[in-house]
């Protein structure tokens, strides 16, 4: 998988529309739960972007501390069905840990989990943090990974 990581004014707009176009595939279609994806903070965040055969396949967006969370954040992370089975979910949050780590100089990343996913972030450091919410409808917990 080709990774590239871009802010809002660096995306071209075939690849606003390809990441838009797959969030919405999982996050609305998918996973049958109508709701606004663009939130009004795309703006903010850094985009990275997951690439097989020049095809959109894995995404997350990332935000300094402030601009979603108190801590820097992970949101929005998804791949696309059809490619689950590659690893691409590790690969692309790998991709966004180690960018927060190593070029923003943070120690300290939160994310809001589907419950249904936690031992995935619990394999890639994450711990969970508070009581677990309805988002949407779906339960989600609060986890953290500190350096």
């Amino acid at each position: 998988m080709n990774i590239r990581i871009k802010t809002f004014q660096e995306l071209e707009l075939s690849e606003l529309y390809d990441l838009l176009a797959l969030r919405c595939q999982v996050f609305v279609v998918e996973q049958d739960c109508p709701y606004l994806d663009p939130d009004g903070k795309d703006h903010k965040a850094w985009h990275v972007l997951g690439f097989k055969d020049d095809k959109l396949v894995a995404y997350t967006r990332i935000f300094r501390p402030g601009d979603y969370f108190e801590e820097c954040s992970i949101g929005r992370v998804v791949v696309a069905e059809s490619e689950r089975k590659f690893g691409f979910g590790k690969d692309i949050m790998q991709a966004s840990i180690d960018f927060i780590y190593e070029q923003l100089g943070e120690v300290e990343i939160s994310l809001s989990a589907q419950k249904y996913l936690l031992k995935f972030y619990r394999d890639l450091g994450f711990r969970e943090r508070g009581e677990p919410y309805l988002e949407d409808g779906i339960p989600h917990m609060s986890m953290v990974k500190k350096i």
